[in-house]
């Protein structure tokens, strides 16, 4: 199979209204409520299956995933029961209620599962993780080969990336517009508006830069990475494991986007500006490989240059140092 249909996930998005609609139960512990149905055929093993997704758990402030983020379905297969863990009532029993057009919401018991596979019960939820779930498409295997089959699903997914791709410059206006901002905009397509004048020198290349930042999606809003723990916690990223300090960078050595590299040379030292960047100079047409970013995805960047660091003058008069001749490893003989 082809990377274009590994499972995507990401964070944020609008959860499926069904006030007056009550859980039934199903096996496992499952509980669910099918909130739309078309009536046509439902999943069975082997079929493949593009959905929007939504996952929260029953504590405060639980959102753990949604697709909508990445405006791209997830690709989900399902497995025979008969594969090993697998039971009744788990994650991909779900989706053989559903077939193209359907949609419901699954409440997946903790309790059941750690009993049934033997692990611990997963700490980010108390006894239920919720799934908001909307067909898109279903792909029948049915008796088709493994490569007719894929390549049916590869060329639906390339034509929803070409449909990110189309929509680009209308996220990015859009996002000036409702911000009610009046940008400047380099030969790149890099725009920026400074929102408070910094007095000290311009960075250049080889100098070392000091940054806060926040990072969001221009479609969303939704904030994907921040230097301040506060901003972290505020919008669900935090992460214990890292340090949140100013960030360093060697302009032109250390590996950033290009928007960075060009937009914090436009920047005095003590300066706050905001970034927005459109994706040949961001994250391009593959995101960021992690689910995060999503292909052809523009991105706001507020940043405030903390510090600039100039790099080292070089003595040209001093004398060359004596050095040990180079090693050559010798050129082999073709014969």
């Amino acid at each position: 199979m082809k990377k274009s249909i590994l499972l995507l996930t990401a964070a944020a998005g609008l959860l499926f209204t069904t006030a007056c609609q009550q859980f039934k139960k199903g096996d496992g512990g499952l509980e669910y409520k099918i909130v739309k149905d078309e009536g046509g055929e439902k999943a069975v093993a082997g079929d493949l299956m593009a959905v929007d997704l939504i996952v929260t758990s029953d504590r405060k402030d639980s959102l753990l995933q949604s697709t909508y983020d990445l405006g791209l379905p997830q690709i989900v297969q399902i497995a025979p029961d008969t594969i090993p863990g697998l039971y009744p009532g788990d994650y991909n029993s779900m989706f053989k209620f559903l077939g193209e057009g359907d949609s419901a919401i699954f409440r997946l018991n903790l309790d059941t599962m750690a009993a049934k596979n033997g692990q611990p019960k997963p700490e980010f939820a108390d006894k239920y993780v919720t799934f908001n779930v909307k067909v898109r498409k279903v792909f029948k295997k049915g008796n088709l080969t493994d490569s007719l089959f894929y390549d049916q699903v590869n060329k639906y997914f390339e034509a929803e990336l070409e449909n990110l791709k189309k929509s680009e410059d209308a996220k990015l206006a859009n996002y000036v517009k409702n911000n009610k901002l009046e940008p400047k905009k380099t030969a790149s397509g890099l725009q920026y508006v400074i929102k408070e004048e910094g007095k000290g020198a311009k960075p250049n290349v080889g100098d070392t830069v000091v940054v806060n930042y926040i990072g969001s999606l221009a479609a969303t809003g939704k904030v994907f990475d921040t230097n301040n723990p506060e901003e972290a916690k505020k919008h669900n990223i935090f992460n214990a494991m890292r340090p949140y300090e100013p960030l360093r960078i060697s302009i032109g050595r250390d590996p950033v986007i290009q928007a960075w590299t060009e937009g914090i040379q436009l920047l005095n030292k003590g300066t706050k500006a905001t970034f927005i960047v459109p994706s040949s100079i961001g994250y391009g047409d593959r995101g960021d490989g992690r689910g995060t970013i999503p292909p052809y995805a523009p991105l706001v960047f507020e940043i405030e240059l903390v510090d600039v660091i100039p790099a080292p003058k070089v003595d040209s008069t001093a004398a060359p140092v004596n050095q040990a001749p180079p090693v050559v490893n010798p050129t082999p003989t073709v014969r």
